[in-house]
């Protein structure tokens, strides 16, 4: 039972950064933007929530700043997409790439080091409850904020004004506009909140699943998180689901090659992308339902009548 929980635990805490910075960039895309760099802006945090925890001494600080860079990265993303209207593919792949390379270079100083670990919750009398004690009541806090987060998000796209308006404007930007609503403006707020996930997503990386600093240490999360969103269809509670399925495709993998099962640890560890190709490819057959919840608008370029 012990090993049974220690499982369950391990593959909450490896699906919590994929549900965050999936659930981020689905509000993004509702509003009709496709934001490529999520890998960057994870990596950016990861790296910002280490260096700030790090020096201070406290991985609260961290983890306000690993939110801070991912949106101040995100930031940049949208004054090149939505002000000026460049490529949004394009300006996505050079966000993470640009990423990657600067959290190198930041990080130098932080390789080997001691890392700030955030706290796991402890109510006395139920997180020491059998099983379900520390499955529900001695997790990280940042766990706890993706359950809410995914709550919040399904609420304000599907029970509010402003969700209803920014949904209007990923089905038609230009209609949108004609009705007198300030489509850049929602795009800049949802692209912003999407690179905040995006950066708290990375400073759980290195603040709780690993309170350490490894270059590129996201391993290829922020491009499983963008097809999180397709998987889910652009539906919150699905992007939940889908992130418990693949965190426990990753820690299954791991698992597998602790336990010594005769099969490349190469091929093992690259299950997770196998994983990602196989649901791409599934989905995909299914032109009816994708093109059913795509939005209209997704990755088209809005520039308002002057």
């Amino acid at each position: 039972m012990d090993i049974t929980v220690n499982i369950l635990l391990t593959i909450a805490t490896a699906a919590t950064p994929l549900l965050i910075a999936a659930i981020g960039e689905l509000v993004v895309e509702r509003s009709g933007v496709l934001n490529l760099g999520v890998e960057g802006m994870m990596i950016m945090g990861a790296v910002g929530g280490f260096g700030a925890g790090y020096l201070t001494g406290s991985p609260w600080i961290g983890l306000l700043a690993a939110i801070a860079l991912g949106a101040l990265f995100s930031l940049l993303f949208a004054v090149m997409t939505l002000s000026l209207a460049t490529n949004q593919v394009a300006t996505g792949l050079s966000l993470t790439l640009l990423g990657l390379g600067l959290s190198g270079m930041m990080g130098t100083s932080f390789v080997g080091q001691p890392g700030q670990r955030l706290p796991n919750l402890d109510i006395p009398g139920l997180t020491s409850l059998p099983v379900v004690g520390r499955l529900l009541f001695g997790q990280d806090p940042i766990f706890y904020i993706s359950i809410a987060l995914t709550a919040a998000v399904m609420w304000f796209l599907f029970k509010t004004r402003t969700g209803l308006t920014l949904r209007s404007i990923g089905d038609s930007h230009t209609s949108a506009h004609a009705l007198g609503i300030h489509v850049i403006r929602y795009r800049y707020l949802a692209v912003i909140f999407g690179g905040a996930c995006a950066g708290l997503a990375g400073g759980h990386l290195s603040l709780v699943y690993t309170p350490q600093w490894v270059e590129n240490m996201t391993a290829g999360r922020g491009w499983i998180a963008l097809a999180l969103v397709v998987f889910a269809s652009w539906r919150p509670w699905r992007v939940l689901a889908g992130a418990y399925i693949f965190g426990a495709v990753w820690i299954g993998q791991l698992h597998a090659q602790a336990f010594g099962i005769p099969v490349p640890s190469q091929l093992l560890s690259s299950l997770p992308y196998l994983a990602t190709v196989v649901v791409l490819v599934l989905i995909s057959r299914n032109k009816r339902l994708t093109m059913m919840n795509t939005p209209a608008s997704l990755g088209q370029p809005f520039v308002p009548d002057r």
